[in-house]
């Protein structure tokens, strides 16, 4: 072997592309996470602030496992997505602070 194949060899095996099995098992979780979100909504017995909580809750997850697996953000080479993300977090939490302060005054 030369070294030029190696070097083919490494870099197929570097871009090896995953297999549905991850992409199904997240669709799996982005639909439990949903059908919880509903069943608790539907179930007029649950509390209304604990049904609050567990909403946020999946929808957490659920935003998660959306930029995660389908948008692909576990991957090596999405570090400035990941800062414009994480920068747009940080203007939307000041916006809904700044919201909640001149409301309350």
């Amino acid at each position: 072997m030369s070294n030029n194949q190696s070097a083919a060899e490494q870099n197929t095996r570097r871009h090896k592309v995953e297999g549905p099995k991850k992409n199904i098992i997240a669709f799996i979780f982005s639909i439990l996470l949903t059908l919880i979100a509903f069943a608790t909504v539907m179930s007029g017995e649950i509390n209304k602030d604990f049904t609050y909580i567990i909403l946020v809750a999946a929808a957490c997850l659920q935003v998660f496992v959306q930029l995660a697996f389908w948008m692909h953000m576990k991957d090596r080479g999405h570090t400035f997505a990941i800062i414009g993300i994480l920068g747009g977090v940080f203007v939307m939490f000041l916006c809904v602070i700044m919201a909640v302060y001149w409301v309350w005054w």
